[in-house]
């Protein structure tokens, strides 16, 4: 057996977690493998409506197992809201979630540091969703960061405190009053509390070495399907950096937050939005600040599903588009938001940069310098409310598809026309 993939290909918000819930019968383990408390994946069924920033989208299909991934970053505090928000619903993750004993914990310094460094960049701010993930990747790779098995560890309040004088040590530096910032809302004292009561939460739940444990399904004959989180164009290396966040969001992300071999990786699912959309600072060539950008973030409910904040609007970007099918491997692309799209009687889709007056088909070291150009296509300018199968698209929306495919010489084998997990069809 080997590990299917689905990720984003886009800034993020390309509507991940309900296409993992919708493909989660189809697989034993869900396995989330990087990013942390910053990702929102909302998911819709039967009237109700969910959003997880940690636990994996398979945990509504109580069969299944879910597995958060050494490569994923945890925020003890958000996690138990999430297991509070899921019980509140009679859905119990103890039964069907284990959490790698090699994941990192987010403290609630790392969170206040996270607000003081983008403060400090003033109007060059990132556009940091201020989770702390940042600064716990930092100390990650700086070897001081504490992960998820040491919390049982009788020194665990020792090395708590001593890596919390350290971050103290910094904010102190940057002269700003502790008591200016706040933590979802609360001082830092009562965030304190509130995370260190967490942790008991998390003792709750299983906790396994993640690499043994996927090779083991595998050797079984389980089916594995690897869940991302926020997107390509963000990944830390092949990303519009510095607007990027601090994992590897692409395929390759999967071998290091799992512990598999490359070998072992089959299916890529790489999702896009029919349209683009982009939350923070950073290059955006096909950014709209007209109507219709408008009417883009009005009909899509363009809003950050962990931040809140409006998502920056634009025609969707074939170039950007085949350059995170590359890097990726991917085999079947899933289109989500055709419906947003239903009221354009025409539909712009960038095919190519400019660069110094010079037409280029790739995202280039100077990311922040290229101006779209595009084609222009019919828009179906029809609802596809009540649509069940291919056979009801409009010719206008089956055009667009196939343009699509052609560009990207690849097939779009899933469909997503609404939030629901209903509103999702097969080619």
């Amino acid at each position: 057996m080997k590990v299917d993939v689905l990720l984003g290909l886009q800034w993020g918000d390309e509507g991940k977690g309900k296409i993992v819930d919708v493909l989660t019968p189809e697989y034993d383990i869900i396995a989330r493998f990087q990013g942390g408390p910053n990702a929102g994946h909302t998911i819709e069924f039967d009237g109700l409506k969910f959003v997880l920033h940690t636990i994996p989208s398979g945990i509504f299909n109580s069969n299944k197992q879910n597995l958060i991934g050494n490569g994923v970053i945890i925020d003890p505090y958000v996690f138990s809201k999430e297991v509070k928000q899921l019980n509140f619903k009679n859905i119990d993750p103890r039964k069907n979630l284990v959490i790698s004993r090699k994941s990192h914990l987010i403290l609630p310094s790392h969170r206040m540091l996270d607000a003081v460094y983008e403060k400090s960049k003033g109007k060059f701010k990132i556009g940091s969703t201020l989770k702390g993930i940042g600064p716990t990747y930092t100390d990650k790779v700086a070897r001081q960061g504490l992960r998820m098995g040491e919390i049982f560890n009788n020194d665990f309040d020792s090395k708590y405190a001593e890596l919390k004088a350290k971050h103290q040590q910094i904010i102190n530096s940057y002269n700003y009053d502790p008591g200016e910032f706040k933590i979802d809302g609360l001082s830092f004292d009562d965030y304190e509390k509130e995370w260190i009561a967490a942790i008991e939460v998390i003792k709750d739940f299983e906790q396994v070495d993640s690499e043994n444990y996927i090779n083991e399904s595998l050797k079984q004959g389980k089916s594995v399907l690897a869940e991302g989180a926020q997107g390509t164009l963000l990944d830390i290396d092949f990303g519009s950096y510095p607007f990027v966040t601090s994992s590897n969001t692409i395929c390759a992300g999967v071998c290091s937050g799992l512990g598999i071999a490359p070998s072992k990786v089959g299916k890529v699912y790489g999702i896009f939005k029919a349209y683009c959309t982009r939350v923070g600072s950073g290059p955006f060539p096909s950014e709209l600040f007209d109507d219709d950008g408008k009417l883009m973030r009005d009909e899509g409910n363009e809003y950050g599903s962990t931040t809140g904040r409006p998502r920056r609007c634009g025609w969707l970007d074939l170039v950007a588009l085949n350059y995170s099918i590359m890097l990726n491997g991917v085999t079947d692309l899933v289109m989500t938001k055709g419906d947003v799209l239903a009221g354009f009687e025409k539909i712009k889709i960038s095919t190519s940069y400019k660069l110094k007056e010079q037409l280029i088909d790739y995202i280039p070291f100077e990311d922040d310098k290229v101006k779209a150009v595009y084609e222009e296509l019919p828009g179906w300018n029809t609802p596809l409310d009540g649509i069940t199968g291919i056979g009801g698209f409009p010719e206008h929306l089956n055009h667009y598809i196939d343009f699509i495919e052609k560009f990207t010489k690849t097939h779009i084998s899933i469909l997503s026309i609404g939030p629901d997990r209903k509103q999702t069809i097969f080619r």
